[in-house]
């Protein structure tokens, strides 16, 4: 078994392929593309907020100040449309950007002239902040107006707020910072972690079954004096070997860049965040890993040994993704939380318990089911690996 282990891995290093997905992936790979992600984002986002807006307005006599307002060059152009121009055409043509429709009854007399309906014509299908901008200026000019009404209503502050909001519904979020971020970062923790260590075990597992058939290997490797079980447990501890460093990895990856954004970049609250996770809630984390990796090497391993060849391989090894997604995107759903049988669920289980390590909210006796229900599948499927292995019609298909 552990000569078969030793060839495998000694196989996995000089591989540079298997060694890209299992360290350059995790630890420097997906941190850049969040990174230029973000970028982008920003960028995107800042475009929308600095790009000069076209516009028509309609109706344009009966709100002078808002007209004044939208006379800004660096931020909006005014185009002339007909009257009896379809806005939705104008619109989808990129004659204009968005169109603005004032009311005859605008006026600063609302107790007179009651509430006006100032519409908005736009294509709110991309990003394009029209709403927002244009809301910024309606804003302001209801707000005068507002305060218009009320002088002439000979009301005070208190009397206006009153007014305004009868009855305000204070909320006190009883939920500490910790918990508040870990809900949200907690639930795409596992499909970052689960994913990246699919990947690190798919390469080997794909190049230790299927590859030794296209190599012709394989059948050295049977005739050779090692009982077949010894063999499936040198190659499932190999894959299992790829995976858990990927996780290892990948673990150690996310502390080290939280600790470079905390301290290098100065953000406090992801520093504020990081200092209230212990140690070994990563442990635990790296931990629950473990039988999942296993899961998922017995499962490549039976469809490796299965495939005729290395591209027969990886195209029935593509759509473990969608299986690993499903449970945890179960994970996600409303009102499904880490109690009763969602504890004995696998892969939704380990979902669920990393967002509470990761919240601070974790039920620590949970873990007994989480780790029983997850080893079990995981010795099951190893089971129905060594069974796989030792028929004759699957090997040599």
């Amino acid at each position: 078994m552990w000569l078969v282990f030793k060839k495998e891995i000694k196989e996995l290093l000089r591989d540079r392929k298997t060694l890209f997905f299992m360290i350059a992936l995790p630890l420097l790979i997906f941190p850049l593309i969040f990174g230029i992600v973000g970028f982008v984002s920003k960028q995107a986002i800042d475009k929308a907020e600095t790009q000069v807006l076209n516009y028509a307005l309609v109706g344009g006599q009966y709100a002078p100040d808002i007209v004044k307002e939208l006379q800004q060059p660096d931020k909006f152009n005014l185009i002339e449309i007909a009257e009896n121009a379809d806005y939705t055409s104008v619109i989808r043509n990129d004659t204009v950007d968005f169109v603005l429709q004032i009311p005859e009854n605008y006026s600063s007399e609302v107790l007179k002239n009651g509430q006006a309906n100032v519409k908005l014509h736009f294509n709110d299908a991309g990003l394009n902040l029209v709403y927002r901008r244009v809301n910024e200026i309606v804003k302001s000019q209801s707000e005068l107006f507002q305060q218009s009404a009320f002088s002439s209503l000979g009301l005070d502050e208190a009397q206006q707020n009153a007014l305004i909001e009868p009855i305000v519904l204070e909320k006190v979020n009883t939920a500490d910072d910790r918990e508040n971020w870990g809900e949200k970062i907690g639930g795409m923790l596992p499909y970052l972690l689960f994913i990246i260590c699919l990947t690190g075990a798919m390469a080997p597992a794909t190049d230790i079954g299927a590859g030794e058939k296209e190599r012709g290997t394989l059948e050295t490797l049977l005739i050779s004096p090692i009982d077949r079980n010894k063999i499936v447990m040198g190659k499932f501890l190999t894959i299992a070997f790829a995976g858990t460093m990927t996780a290892m990895i990948t673990v150690a990856s996310m502390v080290i860049w939280g600790l470079v954004l905390s301290q290098g970049m100065a953000i406090k609250f992801v520093a504020d965040f990081m200092a209230q996770i212990a140690m070994l809630d990563f442990l635990l984390i790296f931990l629950m890993l473990v039988p999942v990796v296993a899961i998922f090497a017995a499962v490549l391993l039976s469809i490796s040994i299965y495939a005729k060849s290395f591209k027969e391989a990886q195209s029935y090894m593509g759509p473990m993704t969608i299986l690993v997604i499903v449970p945890i995107m179960l994970a996600l759903l409303p009102g499904v939380e880490l109690k009763g049988g969602w504890a004995w669920v696998p892969i939704t289980n380990v979902s669920l318990a990393m967002k509470e390590l990761v919240k601070g909210t974790m039920d620590y006796y949970q873990l007994f089911a989480i780790f029983g229900s997850t080893v079990i599948i995981a010795g099951a499927l190893f089971a129905f690996c060594v069974y796989w292995f030792n028929q004759e019609k699957v090997l040599f298909r």
